[in-house]
């Protein structure tokens, strides 16, 4: 059997560091891909039999799963048997080599595998463990499941999303996991800094109900300070008018004039300077008093031309606008084209797929190549090499083969359980 060489990591300011990737599905994914794509080795350690979650979610491309290869890209795969003596021998060695351990499993799990922060605290003090699971590893709701859209709830944002005379929305992107993503891998550049120092790893607990209580803007405050539960307010601001959509003639036009002089500008553009002498709307607590009246009053003018007419005019005047754009729109879109943020990634098989690429522009590193499609494994396609790598000079799976796992041997904690999202 042919092997397969492990991919060599990005050039990023995270080269040399490896990171072993216990998460499924959409948190701990997206956290280890931003970790992959600033140039750190990241190591996906899969269950028996279907890997990842994600692989059976669609779109399918050439029967590989397109949502798998969006958060996948540029990681080794491997499946690990955690009751066999010989795949805990490996483990052992891929976290002598590891730096960063990153798991979405419920509380204890990792734990009642043998692998849980306290133990490799004590093996392992080099390793900066980070664990992401719905309400963190304290507190009394820490061993319940917590899904994106259970944090979405709990956390207040569904609230505040949707028109006030509609039912609360979900946003429209997995809005709980993606914030708990990103705080986690701040978590995890934080301890390695510190790690410089010290040379000791550290424990990185996030949840994602507290991600979400973090992402809340002012709501909080607002309710603090007001004593009324902030509700939907549709596509307008709270506490900013005009910063919502008005009709045009073919469409809605986003205007977001955030303070006085931009409204005076608006009213320009717009070509009616009167607007901003109106005592109705001559301050921004006035206007959002008067958000009906000031909505009516623009509105008149905007819907005698279209949204591209008011763009070009609102733009030129220097006021914050955009057209609402479909997804269909972002392929071609100027400015991210001009940013190369439309990449190109594929999994085993041939056609490749179009997502978006790292938007972190770092001097002195290469931008995204937006022509060779980033590559997600097949599952345990780099078993083989990692075996070879790391235990062939011991003697240990000197013939292994990919597959090499026994079905008869694992069982839902064996191999590695569900995660919590």
């Amino acid at each position: 059997m042919q092997r397969t060489p492990i991919q060599a990591s990005k050039k990023g300011p995270l080269e040399g560091i490896t990171v072993l990737d216990f998460s499924r599905v959409l948190a701990g994914p997206y956290c280890t891909m931003v970790l992959a794509d600033l140039g750190a080795r990241v190591i996906k350690i899969e269950k028996f039999g279907t890997g990842d979650d994600t692989r059976a979610f669609g779109p399918f491309v050439d029967g590989e799963s397109a949502y798998f290869m969006c958060f996948n890209r540029g990681k080794e795969s491997i499946v690990l048997d955690i009751k066999s003596p010989r795949d805990r021998e490996l483990l052992e060695r891929l976290l002598d080599k590891a730096d960063v351990v990153v798991e979405n499993f419920r509380p204890g799990v990792m734990d009642r595998l043998g692998y849980g922060a306290e133990r490799l605290a004590k093996t392992h003090p080099h390793i900066v463990y980070a664990s992401i699971s719905g309400f963190g590893h304290t507190g009394p709701f820490s061993d319940l499941p917590g899904y994106d859209m259970v944090v979405q709830a709990m956390g207040g944002v569904m609230s505040l999303t949707g028109w006030p005379d509609g039912p609360p929305s979900r946003v429209g992107t997995s809005f709980g996991d993606l914030g708990a993503a990103l705080f986690a891998t701040v978590g995890i550049l934080s301890a390695l800094y510190k790690r410089v120092q010290n040379a000791q790893g550290t424990r990185v607990d996030i949840g994602m109900l507290d991600c979400q209580a973090a992402l809340m803007e002012t709501a909080l405050a607002r309710y603090d300070v007001e004593g009324k539960i902030p509700g939907r307010t549709g596509d307008s601001h709270p506490s900013l008018a005009p910063f919502e959509s008005f009709a045009a003639k073919d469409g809605r036009v986003i205007i977001a004039a955030g303070n006085d002089t931009l409204f005076m500008l608006m009213a320009d553009a717009l070509g009616s300077p009167a607007l901003a002498l109106d005592p109705r709307f001559m301050s921004n607590d006035l206007r959002c008093s008067n958000r009906p009246a000031m909505i009516a009053t623009i509105e008149a003018i905007t819907t005698r031309e279209p949204v591209e007419h008011w763009v070009a005019k609102l733009n030129e005047a220097g006021v914050p606008c955009s057209p609402i754009n479909t997804i269909d729109k972002l392929f071609d879109h100027p400015q991210l084209k001009a940013r190369n943020m439309i990449v190109k990634v594929r999994g085993e098989g041939v056609r490749h797929i179009r997502t978006a690429g790292n938007p972190i522009r770092l001097s002195g590193y290469a931008e995204n190549d937006v022509e060779t499609p980033a590559r997600s494994p097949g599952l345990n396609q780099h078993r083989e090499a990692i075996l070879n790598e790391l235990m062939a000079t011991h003697g240990a799976y000197a013939t292994a083969v990919a597959g090499d796992v026994n079905p008869d041997d694992v069982d839902a904690v064996g191999s590695l359980p569900r995660a919590a999202e």
